[in-house]
């Protein structure tokens, strides 16, 4: 009977043994997973200040006093460095782009067969526009209202959303600012920016990619103070 109890205690202590060997193994890589977590969010978070400061020099370097050193919005690559951190800068005026309160239906249809809409899909959306305007629909607020639309997939709006705007101010856009797929859309001659008006309202995409391989994308539609102010601008629209 005693080496009988002494074998079921034997057996009883190695189970433990395991059970405590599994538990703390688990509690370790909880532990690591833990770190890697806040790791990744604090160094996430460093690239998203950085790339949200890329587009406060964009905006600066927009009202530089000087015109030759003011930047072109035209979508052109701006390479900067901030705190060790490389950020990669496009800016576009919103003259450039299609807006969605003034243009022609016709355009939009034109637009959405450039970026890969079928026949079908193109006249849907034209047609949703025009039932909007003989309906004396509000002008639309933000460009996710296209999404519901008929016609539109999720596909095709990220692939026209970076050609649309609400703040142009103009039914045709300025070729000088469009992208090479919109001039190709609407049959716009490329035309040098120099010496454009690009008006005041900006799309600003930055990119910050940090030393460690950490980066961050931050969009934003900028409304430029035409008066110099502790304001210098407004965000219209933002994402990251």
């Amino acid at each position: 009977m005693n080496h009988r109890s002494r074998g079921v205690a034997l057996l009883l202590v190695i189970w433990l043994l395991a059970v405590l060997s599994l538990t703390l193994g688990s509690l370790v890589t909880v532990v690591r997973q833990e770190l890697q977590l806040s790791r990744w969010q604090r160094e996430h978070t460093r690239a998203v200040w950085a790339a949200q400061a890329g587009l406060a020099l964009a905006v600066r370097a927009l009202r530089e006093p000087q015109p030759e050193r003011r930047w072109i919005a035209d979508g052109r690559l701006q390479v900067l460095s901030f705190e060790g951190t490389t950020l990669q800068l496009r800016v576009r005026s919103e003259r450039g782009k299609l807006d969605l309160n003034l243009a022609a239906s016709n355009d939009l249809a034109r637009l959405a067969l450039q970026e890969g809409a079928t026949a079908e899909q193109a006249q849907a959306l034209a047609a949703a526009l025009t039932a909007r305007r003989l309906e004396s629909a509000p002008p639309l607020r933000t460009l996710e209202e296209l999404r519901p639309w008929a016609g539109m997939s999720e596909v095709l709006y990220q692939r026209m959303a970076p050609q649309l705007t609400l703040w142009s101010g103009v039914a045709l856009p300025e070729p000088a600012f469009a992208s090479p797929a919109l001039r190709e859309a609407l049959g716009l001659a490329a035309v040098n920016a120099q010496g454009v008006d690009p008006g005041p309202v900006f799309s600003v995409e930055a990119i910050a990619v940090r030393p460690d391989g950490f980066s961050a994308v931050v969009s934003s539609t900028v409304l430029l103070s035409i008066e110099q102010s502790t304001r210098p601008f407004r965000v219209l629209r933002y994402s990251e």
